[in-house]
């Protein structure tokens, strides 16, 4: 498409940001805005790009596909998924800031227990999943106000709601992105010098013609042990879709029965090697061993051990004072709600929404055979007492306002991470060293560092999980750069990993930092008048760059750890 007949299909929209978009969208009723640069996706790493390019005084757009900034710690529900360093280590300052603000947030505003108040790593929900885990609300508040100093100084515009639906190229260059507002239909055309693909999905890479890639890659292309014989493009992970409930002992809060319970409560998945039994159980697999286990759940906190009631609790009630909270929260994402009968990523816009409708009817009907049917450890059957919060989570159906995703389309990045460079056994084949002398591949260009197992959900191509060990890793910058489009960035889970190293790469903290380093760098290639390839194959301007981001709290390198 020409721009001449691209910009005429724009439809007129409301004018709104600051005094620079109103400049720019009179002339063009409304229909263009231009910034310094344009984030597409507010999620994790979308707010972590906004604020280092905001901080840097550029002028960002950035949209969101719903009506909460935040992605994985908002409008999916997902607590933080952390390493054990976390308190000390191994994250960005911005990330500890806003982790220092949740906590900031429950000791400002909610009546906790002086026993509470006083812990220095106040926990929330105390949760056993992470060392932080809250209320989606509460990282939503945080978000807000780590941004508004930005929204205030007129250096960001946040247009929510709206998705991408085109884009203009120019050769290796991308000149425009057209976006929709989804409430009303009004399409924005955004332009700048530099763009920022943070979508969940990876949707800029399709719509700008940028190379990618989805599911598992074959061996022969990546050589890495696990990966299967031939490439399978519609392997992706499982994705969830999130919900919270609290525990009303004696009162009787259960569904209407889903449209979809009978099937559902029948179906047993076909994965290799087998799942134990019906997915509806507390027969799961081990993620390690792939060995059957049995799992507990009681929220009266009679069970000794494990208790899946207090996995992803957000909110435990003995931490405030009596009466806050009429029952803990917890947040239900386990494996009897993941869904893998198939993905959201390229297959026709009405197969995912049919997807999405039916993971969403996964997660109804397994809160209603916990309310019905589960068994209890008194001997009982269901927990009727527990009751859907939808105010938790900001919706009318009760479920989070977007699906946890754990795989996005992958860019073919100038670097790409595989296995041999972050696991353990991998690198120990690799470097014949041992599990204590053995470390990840060290990346000259690295922007960040992460920590996470390799974690792989049972997957849309009926493999099972894949959970392996890792090591501490760096983020590489050429990770977040595309081959050939000179313009572009990744920022969230779209980066030049593989199906098997995104395992590692997905997680909260490792987005964030994907994200930040992905806006400082947008704000230094604007400075310097160069583009993203250039600041990584240039040895004094990556060695500038790199100095810019340990300034600004970024840690580039591990000290000696051990795998994980």
């Amino acid at each position: 498409m020409n721009r001449r007949s691209f910009f005429h299909t724009l439809t007129a929209g409301a004018l709104g940001g600051p005094w620079w978009f109103q400049a720019r969208a009179t002339a063009a009723a409304g229909r263009e805005w231009s910034a310094d640069l344009v984030i597409i996706g507010g999620g994790t790493g979308g707010c972590a790009a906004a604020l280092a390019a905001c901080r840097a005084g550029l002028r960002v757009v950035m949209t969101e596909a719903t009506d909460w900034i935040g992605g994985q710690l908002t409008s999916q529900a997902v607590p933080p998924d952390e390493h054990p360093w976390i308190e000390s280590f191994g994250c960005t300052r911005s990330y500890r800031e806003f982790r220092d603000g949740v906590r900031a947030f429950y000791r400002e505003r909610y009546p906790l227990t002086p026993e509470a108040r006083a812990q220095r790593h106040l926990n929330p929900g105390n949760g056993w999943v992470s060392r932080l885990c809250h209320e989606p609300r509460v990282a939503l508040a945080v978000l807000d106000q780590m941004l508004a100093p930005h929204l205030s100084g007129g250096r960001l515009a946040v247009l929510r709601e709206h998705v991408p639906v085109a884009a203009e190229t120019d050769g290796d260059h991308l000149r425009a992105v057209q976006v929709e507002d989804r409430r009303t239909g009004t399409r924005r055309t955004l332009t700048a010098p530099l763009f920022v693909d943070a979508t969940e999905l990876g949707d800029l890479l399709p719509l700008t013609g940028t190379e990618y890639v989805t599911g598992a890659e074959a061996q022969r292309d990546t050589g890495e042990p696990h990966a299967p014989p031939e490439p399978e493009p519609a392997n992706q992970q499982a994705f969830t879709c999130c919900f919270a409930v609290d525990y009303l002992e004696g009162e009787n809060h259960t569904l209407e029965r889903p449209a979809e319970y009978d099937f559902w409560r029948s179906f047993v998945p076909q994965l290799t090697p087998p799942w134990p039994g019906p997915l509806l159980s507390w027969k799961t697999t081990h993620p390690i061993t792939l060995q059957p286990r049995e799992v507990a759940f009681d929220p009266t906190l009679k069970v000794s051990g494990p208790n899946l009631w207090t996995y992803r609790r957000i909110a435990a009630a003995a931490q405030f004072a009596p009466g806050t909270y009429r029952s803990d929260i917890s947040l239900i994402n386990w494996p009897q709600n993941d869904y893998w009968l198939g993905p959201l990523v390229d297959v026709p816009a009405a197969e995912a929404a049919r997807h999405l409708a039916r993971a969403k009817q996964l997660s109804l009907a397994l809160l209603y055979w916990m309310q019905t049917e589960a068994p209890r450890p008194d001997g009982g059957t269901g927990w009727k007492g527990l009751r859907l919060r939808a105010d938790v989570v900001g919706t009318t159906d009760g479920l989070a306002k977007a699906p946890y995703i754990r795989e996005a389309r992958r860019l073919r990045a100038e670097f790409t991470v595989t296995e041999q460079h972050i696991g353990t056994e991998a690198r120990m084949a690799t470097t014949g060293k041992t599990r204590e002398e053995v470390s990840a591949e060290p990346f000259p260009d690295s922007v960040g560092v992460g920590a996470y197992r390799i974690d792989l959900h049972p997957t849309t191509g009926g493999k099972n999980y894949l959970d392996l060990s890792c090591l501490p890793f760096q983020i590489p910058l050429g990770a977040l750069i595309p081959r050939r489009v000179e313009n572009l960035l990744a920022a969230a889970k779209n980066i030049g990993t593989t199906h098997i190293t995104n395992g590692a790469y997905r997680l909260h903290p490792v987005e964030w930092n994907i994200g930040e380093a992905a806006g400082a760098l947008a704000a230094f290639c604007r400075a310097r008048k160069v583009v993203p390839r250039q600041v990584r194959n240039t040895p004094k301007l990556l060695a500038e760059f790199q100095q810019a981001l340990r300034n600004q709290g970024f840690e580039l390198e591990w000290p000696r750890l051990r795998p994980l």
